[in-house]
């Protein structure tokens, strides 16, 4: 029996004045941030969702939504931490997760090495097993005009 597990997820959430960017639970210093009923981190909530997704577990939405007051305004490294307990429970270990954050601006390059830091502190992966990667839209849509940043995040996890 292959005990092995996929789980792939996706967020965006548009940026506006008067918000932080968090951006794998880095505060990123820009004009805008993202606009969410928790602190709106694409990056953590894209990893969460593909967590989930790896566990047979319900969604972000499901475990957590935004219609709950007490997750308002919440860090997604809180919400990372809840899900990180149901995989224990659940007994699936991740192997490794590889994420593309979409955005147009700021350039993540000076970044990378503080969220990747971040994302090996939160989950307990060594660096070669977090791969990070940072694209534009080129200008196109949302994203490319500046007004939105989403995340697509990979997870390969082992059920023990």
């Amino acid at each position: 029996m292959n005990n092995l597990r996929i789980g792939i997820g996706f967020d965006i959430h548009r940026l506006v004045p008067g918000r932080k960017l968090m951006l794998g639970g880095v505060d990123i210093p820009y004009e805008k941030g993202a606009l969410g009923h928790s602190d709106a981190d694409v990056v953590l909530h894209a990893l969460i969702d593909a967590l989930l997704g790896a566990a047979g577990a319900p969604d972000i939405g499901e475990l957590f939504p935004d219609t709950d007051p007490q997750y308002k305004g919440i860090p997604g490294a809180f919400l990372l931490q809840k899900t990180l307990d149901i995989l224990k429970k659940k007994n699936v270990q991740i192997q490794n997760i590889d994420i593309i954050i979409l955005i147009e601006k700021p350039k993540i390059l000076p970044f990378k090495a503080a969220i990747r830091a971040k994302l090996c502190g939160l989950t307990g992966l060594q660096e070669d097993c977090v791969g990070l990667k940072a694209k534009t839209m080129e200008g196109l849509g949302d994203i490319g005009a500046g007004n939105a940043v989403a995340c697509q995040c990979s997870v390969l996890a082992r059920k023990l």
